[in-house]
């Protein structure tokens, strides 16, 4: 056994940059994650590439970045200026080594620290970096960070910019998958906030003229939207503001210097203030603040001198000044929103009259729940006393207002045994437990007053902690774990009613998943093989060949705590929701929960994107 009471001079070892970026990589890119949610590390290594084709284009350089992905493998080339040719290697390969510490250079560049880039080769089985300017090119291989390869200058008639090309590690992000639908959101949020700029991606054309107006109106349905979505721009602030017919919650959409702020920060909290002063100013009424925000669907985009974010990832902005002599970002919000907003308001009355018959809508609903919501309130907090439905996970156990980090998860589950395999096997600090009851309530075409009646509901709102905005959701990733079976499947679909119905951008935003677990364990004496098909199963006895022991898995409740870790820990599977943007969430509901037609299930398949295993498989 080792002697643990030495300490001495030779336990002492500093580590190079590319040994500590792969030793703590969630340091500077996040959670890791196999590609199944749009926070996962390859997105993060692909963002880190291109914010810095971004701040070429912002700088007026380079109109058009063009991206391949083809399995594992990344290209992006941008037509920007280029690295400077005798810095190609070190700006890849040498911490705290870049362009944007010289503010003249880069004004309000998403990324400042010098990080960037050389995350992504350290943590890439393959990469490899071109400059080209001046009519002559410059190139280098690496390999896990270590440079294998440097070609001499060269001379070449190809456009000025840089090519970067890497494939990542595969022993640090194992079995992963880049995923179509999380990159060409990350793309088309880029050419919102930066209007007049073309990305392609593997040969299909981005492009947006009218920049945070084109976001609104492509998540949105247009028969959905109550009045024309108002849209303000300003020097270093833009920002476009509509409201639901039928959403309950606040959706936002958030940026700074381009990065996609999806946990918010200062920013979006003095937003969310500014709209409501505002509108009480113009109405001359003291409303309700969250009167004023329901059903608010807005976005808002800032530039800030060097910003301050809380992470690596940049997820929330911690600064509290715009930079440079400009004010705070509070008072530079509150005074463009509090002048442009009012202005437009008064030259469009029969906008100014619909979001009023709104705001007294949502004033009189939230009169007849309030002794509903309160009772609610109550019965919740009781529950999370006595600890009956939700065994919290430790980074914020008690705590209903702690920021969420992105590698906490809610599993949902469905009876005891289930829920008790997954309790003993999860990972106690980022991993939590809600236990259902039964099946859930078909909540569609109910009002939000059956998720303050109904326990299930109101337990599980309470949980999360979502019943005023998103932006206080308690878990980044809500995993739907329900048996393989017919009643599995009816319980996923009545739960995912349930947020479509209610809380709709919890879907939008990537929040949920379906946990995928293994339906046969095939084994012999030196080998156990888990498979998740009758495909894979197949296979597994070709391997083992003989005669292994094979077991069917007839539900959650059957897998040991001891086998469950594996599912649940750093091979878990989890198969994402995903809304078609083109689809209404009503259409969407009513083939889900509404008269039932033949072409339901396919409706589902098609349109959720769920990978829904064929039942008869399972059964």
């Amino acid at each position: 056994m080792a002697d643990t009471t030495q300490y001495t001079e030779d336990n002492i070892r500093s580590l190079d940059w590319k040994e500590h970026i792969r030793m703590r990589p969630g340091m500077y890119i996040g959670k890791l994650g196999d590609g199944s949610s749009a926070d996962d590390g390859i997105y993060i290594l692909l963002k880190e590439v291109l914010d810095n084709s971004i701040d070429e284009y912002v700088m007026g350089a380079g109109k058009t970045i063009e991206i391949s992905v083809q399995g594992e493998k990344v290209i992006v080339r941008d037509y920007g200026r280029g690295i400077p040719l005798g810095k190609v290697v070190d700006v890849v390969s040498k911490m705290n080594t870049g362009g944007k510490y010289d503010t003249r250079a880069f004004k309000k560049s998403v990324g400042l620290n010098g990080v960037g880039t050389k995350a992504v080769n350290a943590l890439s089985n393959y990469f490899r970096v071109e400059s080209t300017r001046d009519g002559k090119s410059k190139s280098a291989e690496f390999e896990r960070g270590e440079l294998t390869n440097e070609e001499e200058l060269d001379e070449t008639s190809r456009r000025r910019g840089t090519k970067i090309t890497f494939i990542p590690d595969d022993t640090i992000f194992k079995h992963y998958k880049f995923r179509n639908e999380y990159i060409e959101k990350m793309l088309r949020n880029y050419v919102y906030l930066n209007p007049g700029l073309t990305i392609v991606f593997n040969g299909e054309k981005y492009y947006s003229e009218n920049g945070l107006k084109d976001l609104l109106q492509d998540n949105t349905n247009v028969d959905d939207i109550l009045y024309p979505i108002i849209h303000l721009k300003g020097e270093d602030i833009e920002v476009a503001i509509t409201h639901s017919k039928t959403q309950y919650s606040e959706e936002y959409h958030s940026f700074v210097n381009g990065q996609n702020t999806t946990q918010g920060g200062t920013h979006l909290a003095a937003f969310r203030e500014a709209v409501v002063k505002t509108v009480r100013d113009f109405y001359g009424k003291n409303y309700d603040a969250s009167d004023v925000r329901k059903s608010i669907i807005a976005a808002i985009s800032i530039k800030v001198m060097e910003p301050v974010f809380e992470s690596q990832t940049k997820t929330k902005l911690g600064s509290t000044d715009m930079g440079g002599n400009l004010p705070t970002v509070r008072t530079f919000i509150n005074d463009f929103v509090g002048t442009h907003l009012d202005n437009f308001l008064h030259k469009n009355p029969e906008t100014a009259e619909k979001l009023q018959r709104k705001i007294l809508q949502a004033e009189r609903e939230r009169k007849e729940l309030s002794g509903i919501r309160k009772l609610a309130k109550e019965r919740a907090k009781k529950a999370s006393l006595h600890n009956k439905k939700l065994r919290d996970c430790r980074v914020h156990l008690g705590d209903m207002k702690k920021d969420r980090r992105l590698d906490t998860t809610l599993f949902i589950t469905e009876g005891d045994s289930a829920s008790g395999s997954i309790t003993k096997s999860r990972d106690v600090n980022t991993q939590a437990v809600f236990s259902l009851r039964g099946k859930p309530l078909n909540s569609y075409g109910m009002s939000k007053k059956i998720v303050y009646e109904n326990e299930e509901f109101n337990l599980l709102q309470a949980a999360l902690n979502i019943e005023e905005s998103l932006e206080d959701l308690r878990y980044n990733n809500i995993v739907i774990a329900t048996d393989a079976d017919v009643d599995g499947m009816h319980i996923r679909l009545l739960l995912i009613t349930f947020f479509l119905q209610f809380f709709p951008e919890l879907i939008k935003e990537g929040h949920l998943y379906i946990l995928q677990t293994p339906l046969f364990r095939v084994r012999n004496k030196k080998e156990t093989i888990y498979c998740y098909s009758e495909t894979e199963r197949r296979e597994a006895v070709e391997k083992l060949k003989g005669k292994p022991e094979i077991t069917r898995f007839k539900g959650l409740g059957e897998i040991s705590p001891d086998e469950f870790q594996h599912f649940i820990g750093d091979d878990i599977r989890l198969e994402p929701v995903m809304l078609d943007k083109a689809m209404s969430i009503e259409k969407l509901l009513e083939f889900y929960m509404g008269k039932n037609t033949p072409d339901r299930q396919e409706f589902i398949i098609n349109n959720l994107k769920v990978e829904l295993d064929v039942i008869e498989e399972k059964a």
